[in-house]
């Protein structure tokens, strides 16, 4: 039986009235640009990422105003594609440190991101600094503007910008001259400007960053299959002072295997040990050592997922 509640006859005229009456704001456009060939593999034919760096820009992270999720986001994308995430930098909207910060991650990172000050606006100075980090020059970039002005051009306030507002929007394709630009995602205007080979200049946006970064691995020379990382859970009731000899003890003994142990305590009573290398068997051969030690138990990779996700929340 349906449980909806009967429409009036009152309701109906006006839901088909409303149908009827076209809609004031044009409908935006389905994009579908084609995307940038794949390159060349910066780093040199035959290396891969090992080493990653993120550098997140904007005084709004520092102030407290936004909350960064980028930083997150990049570290699972760096572990899920065998890429070992070093650092992570948050500096402000200032000239100075943003050349500082990325002349040194270009010169230690296989690769480098930044994060935010890429809009329209007096304090959006990523592109500028770093074309001057690396001694460039500012330049359009027509693509973009054409891709930007297909994009928008659904808006109603498009029109009535004047010179000085449309300029300011110009300023988003405005790019260190010789960044390779990239465009990863058919459906956004935005494309992905590298330099030095290493370095991806991404927005702020979360949902923008993501599904740049996302689209960006066909034109990443990532590390193969064997080369990435396996993740092991094991659920402990223990409380941490009563597991931490066994642990250290452990990490003294497997530290020549590069595998890595971690503790991380829950609210109740308990923790979740993570086991982390590169022999799967071995890592799998630890965790069931883990298990029978601290009266544990190893985690499905679905409760995995589910630990991580809620962690992030």
């Amino acid at each position: 039986m349906s449980s909806s509640l009967p429409i009036s006859p009152s309701t109906t005229m006006v839901a088909s009235q409303a149908e009827s009456q076209p809609s004031s704001k044009p409908p935006a456009p389905v994009l579908n640009f084609p995307n940038s060939p794949i390159p060349k593999n910066p780093l040199g034919e035959g290396r891969y990422i090992k080493t990653a760096a993120a550098l997140i820009i904007g005084d709004e992270i520092l102030n407290g105003n936004t909350l960064d999720r980028n930083s997150n986001y990049f570290a699972r994308f760096c572990f899920e594609n065998g890429i070992e995430l070093q650092r992570i930098e948050v500096i402000a909207d200032d000239e100075l440190e943003i050349l500082e910060a990325s002349r040194r991650m270009v010169q230690k990172y296989d690769f480098v991101i930044t994060s935010g000050g890429i809009g329209p606006t007096h304090d959006d100075i990523t592109y500028a600094s770093l074309a001057k980090s690396f001694g460039q020059e500012l330049k359009y970039n027509d693509e973009t503007i054409a891709r930007m002005e297909e994009a928008s051009r659904h808006r109603t306030w498009m029109p009535q910008q004047n010179e000085e507002q449309r300029t300011a929007r110009k300023r988003m394709a405005l790019f260190p001259e010789a960044g390779e630009v990239l465009f990863v995602a058919s459906d956004i205007w935005v494309p992905v400007v590298r330099l030095e080979g290493k370095l991806c200049i991404l927005p702020g946006i979360p949902s923008l960053f993501q599904k740049l970064l996302d689209h960006l691995k066909p034109f990443l020379p990532l590390p193969t299959e064997d080369a990435r990382p396996f993740r092991l859970q094991v659920f402990t009731p223990l409380p941490e002072s009563s597991i931490a000899p066994f642990l250290t003890a452990l990490q003294n003994r497997v530290k020549p295997e590069n595998i890595r142990i971690g503790s991380y305590p829950l609210h109740q009573p308990g923790a979740h040990i993570a086991l982390i290398g590169l022999d799967r068997a071995r890592v799998k051969e630890l965790g069931l050592e883990v298990e029978k030690e601290l009266q544990g138990r190893i985690l499905s990779a679905e409760e995995t997922d589910t630990m991580i996700k809620e962690k992030r929340q």
